[in-house]
This record gives structure tokens, C-alpha cells and sequence, in this order.
């Protein structure tokens, strides 16, 4: 019997939805997977909870949580402390949190410009970027000194307290800056801190000109921070760099000499993602 020809194959192309994606309605959502990450998000910004506290701050049963919990600890997302009998993230949260940051190359290429800039500083160098109105703190490089800095990879900061948050804000647009801070509450940490809407941007104009933010005692008394905006290929300030350390040796005569220092690895971090410094930015002018 003759063979017959049937026509050239088709290759399915694969794809990462299905047709219907864009249809966000109940049938195509798991809820009791969605409930799940609402006790895990929960607990994330409430570490060290006992499961009637998260029951109760969540409007949910006992019963529930619980066996939410359970299932999340199994993944190691989760780990319960039987002393304290109190509920806290899990490390592999934070190896999943790792394979992230690796998404992008902005991490490991800052990795060698943090510590240069911590041994030619002296100080503890940091790498944060925007996230929901905070500052994220995703990698840092401590100084060898016994009193130092301490922003752990996996921090969040209020941006107005922060010199990176500064950094950033000075570079937002007006409408999105007036959106932020009409959203965001200035909460005082100490007498330095900037709490008044209008002192802010005055205060942003002058990072803005002057290229660097400090933080001077904004967010802990007796600590300064130099931090200087990060841009990526669309002019965009998409990360910070910065220095902190003690006031004893972050003294306010220095702060221009090792605003330096810090603007020059911002830029070197900028040319190694491929970003360009806006033409009003003028980074160096400290």
C-alpha cells in the first residue's frame, strides 16, 4: 500500500498562559491558594506571631491558619519556634526571595562596586530599590569595623528616612511624587527627621542639584547615610548606592568628600547595567 503524504508538520508554540489569561475572574483562581499567601505575606511583615494572633488580626479561623502553616513549614517556607510557640518565615522563603534578585544582573554586578566603595570608605556599603513605596534593601558589603551599619538583604525602609529612598524620590516624577507622598504617613524615628511634605521637596531639589542624599539621623540617631541614584537604559532611577556609619565617623564636614566616592560606583553600576544618567543629573558636582 502507497504511502501518502499528509503535509508538513506544525510545531506548537509554547506559551506561558492560556488564551483566556487576561480573565482574572473567580474560575481561574485557587483560593484556598490565594488564602495561603495572605497568611504567608502576613506573617512576612509580622514575624514571631502565635497562630491566635494571626487568626485574629486576619478575620480567620484558627483551624485554618494552622493548617495553612503547617503546609507552608513542610516547604521550609515557614518555621515554628515550639519555645516561643510563635509562627516566622522560613529560609527557604529567602532562597526563593535569592533566585529573584538573580533575575536580574543588577545585584551581581554591584557585588565588586560595594566593596570597593566599603574599602575605599571605610563604611558599610548598600544596594536598595523601590518596592511599594519602600526602600528594599538587596545586597550590602560591611565594613570591617566594630560599630557599623546594619541593612540585612530583605530590609525595607521608609523612603523619606532613607538616604536611598531620598536618592530615588528626588528622581521621580512630580505627578508620581505627589501621589507617593499623599499616600505614604512621614513617620518621625527621630528630631532629624523630615516630616513636613513641603520641607521634603525642597529637600529633593537640593539632591537633585547636588546629586548624593544624605541621611543625616533621619532613620536612627547617631548613624548618617550618603546615597547616591542608580539609572537604568531608559533614564530611570531603578536603584540606589550608599555608605552608612556612625556620626563619630560620618562627621558633617565629611559628608561632601565621601559623597564622592559614592557617586562615582552609582555611575559605574549605571554603565555596567547599560543605563545613562539623565542630562539634569549632575552626579560629582559635591
Amino acid at each position: 500500500m502507497d504511502s501518502q503524504e499528509t503535509g508538513p508538520k506544525t510545531t506548537r508554540r509554547a506559551r506561558g498562559r492560556p488564551r483566556d489569561w487576561h480573565d482574572k475572574t473567580a474560575q481561574n483562581t485557587i483560593k484556598s491558594l490565594d488564602r495561603a499567601m495572605e497568611v504567608f505575606e502576613f506573617l512576612s511583615e509580622a514575624q514571631g506571631k502565635p497562630l491566635t494572633s494571626i487568626a485574629e488580626d486576619m478575620g480567620q479561623s484558627p483551624a485554618t491558619v494552622y493548617r495553612i502553616l503547617v503546609t507552608l513549614e513542610g516547604r521550609g517556607l515557614v518555621e515554628f519556634d515550639t519555645e516561643e510557640q510563635l509562627w516566622h518565615i522560613g529560609a527557604q522563603a529567602f532562597v526563593i526571595g535569592a533566585r529573584f534578585l538573580r533575575r536580574t544582573s543588577l545585584v551581581d554586578r554591584a557585588r565588586p562596586i560595594l566593596r570597593r566603595l566599603m574599602e575605599v570608605t571605610g563604611e558599610t556599603a548598600n544596594l536598595g530599590i523601590e518596592k511599594e513605596g519602600h526602600v528594599l534593601f538587596v545586597s550590602q558589603v560591611e565594613t570591617h569595623a566594630s560599630i557599623r551599619a546594619f541593612f540585612p538583604p530583605g530590609s525595607l525602609s521608609q523612603m523619606h528616612a532613607s538616604g536611598i529612598g531620598k536618592a530615588l524620590l528626588a528622581q521621580m516624577e512630580a505627578s508620581r511624587l505627589d501621589r507617593l507622598l499623599a499616600a505614604t504617613r512621614l513617620e518621625v524615628f527621630t528630631d532629624h527627621t523630615i516630616t513636613d511634605g513641603d520641607a521634603l521637596k525642597q529637600d529633593l531639589a537640593a539632591i537633585r542639584t547636588q546629586g548624593f542624599a544624605v541621611d543625616n539621623e533621619e532613620k536612627n540617631a547617631g548613624m548618617r547615610c550618603i546615597a547616591a541614584p542608580v539609572f537604568d537604559m531608559n533614564r530611570e532611577a531603578v536603584a540606589g548606592i550608599s555608605v552608612s556609619g556612625p556620626t563619630s565617623r560620618i562627621s558633617e564636614q565629611e559628608i561632601a568628600e565621601l559623597s564622592r566616592p559614592v557617586i562615582e560606583a552609582a555611575e559605574q553600576l549605571t554603565q555596567a547595567i547599560g543605563g545613562v544618567a539623565p542630562v539634569a543629573h549632575k552626579g560629582g558636582d559635591a
